[in-house]
């Protein structure tokens, strides 16, 4: 099937590869390498940044030698939607990452090798979100999405972006399993989580894929559903969570000062809890826009249906 898109040139390929995927590469690598030199100076915070980073060196290496050896065809999709998904998802991740890790951890740091070598590293990570930015412009550009649309270019394209990012920073703060295991209410909220996620992933593959046909219902049905769903689920989290985290009389903390562990480290547990609970608030108001969203499409497809009088 004719697409109407044009995959780079060589030349083209070559300029990415030099000026925007290589320079990705090193920062990402460098900014982990730095960190990981720090031994057990690098704290928990900085296992996660250094998971951040592996990460996007690993799947920019994939797409460098998928682009370099010409492997575009063999993907059952079209190749441009997965490095401008990714590009999205890394610009978000590098960023968040960068800003966590230096106000939770670099400047609690004496001055020193280590403080310069988590700084520069900090630094490295901002860079990578910057070059993978000029990536998304490029592909834009390239590709010229004025009259090809990237899914992650659109509206709902977005929507889900963020919903499956903040969902992603929510498992982070719940990689401390104290925060919720043995409670029955906010195991549930964890599996709210996880099961949103999953839906949102999928719903985002199938429309990568183009794969919307195989659906027993038309997509935007499909979609209106599982997001109203989502909505019911997360509202179940939303005052669960909260409920019993935060009130003595279902076992919570109601202050900070009642976590002895955050006189002494920002990210205790009471501040991760705090942070679930502001992330769950606001990947809620991102599934009820995309829920408008939807419902606003499928209303304009039952208005466009012929009726019979």
């Amino acid at each position: 099937m004719s697409t109407g898109v044009t995959y780079p040139n060589m030349e083209d390929r070559n300029t990415v590869c030099c000026f925007l995927r290589l320079p990705q590469l090193f920062s990402t690598c460098v900014a982990f390498s730095l960190v990981a030199d720090m031994g057990i100076w690098r704290g928990s915070i900085g296992n996660w940044s250094m998971s951040i980073w592996c990460f996007c060196f690993a799947v920019t290496l994939m797409i460098v030698t998928v682009e370099y050896f010409d492997f575009e065809s063999r993907f059952p999709f079209f190749w441009y939607n997965l490095p401008i998904t990714y590009a999205c998802y890394a610009i978000l991740l590098c960023l968040l990452t960068s800003i966590i890790y230096s106000i939770t951890y670099v400047r609690f740091l004496p001055d020193g090798p280590l403080r310069d070598r988590a700084m520069a590293a900090s630094v490295l990570s901002c860079v990578a979100s910057v070059l993978y930015g000029i990536d998304v412009t490029f592909v834009w550009n390239y590709y010229g999405f004025e009259e090809i649309t990237c899914y992650v270019h659109t509206l709902p394209g977005l929507l889900k972006v963020l919903e499956t990012f903040v969902a992603c920073v929510i498992f982070a703060f719940l990689s401390n399993t104290s925060l919720y295991l043995h409670q029955p209410a906010l195991e549930w909220c964890v599996a709210v989580y996880s099961i949103c996620f999953i839906w949102a992933a999928l719903a985002m593959l199938l429309k990568l894929g183009d794969w919307e046909n195989i659906l027993p219902v038309p997509f935007p049905i499909f979609q209106l559903g599982l997001i109203l769903l989502s909505v019911i689920l997360y509202i179940s989290a939303l005052v669960l969570w909260p409920l019993y985290q935060f009130y003595e009389e279902f076992g919570g903390q109601p202050q900070w000062s009642s976590d002895i562990s955050c006189i002494y480290d920002l990210m205790c547990a009471w501040i991760q809890q705090l942070a679930v609970a502001i992330l769950t608030a606001i990947n809620l108001l991102i599934y009820v826009a995309d829920l408008m969203y939807w419902a606003c499409q499928v209303s304009i497809g039952t208005e466009d249906q012929p009726r019979n009088f």
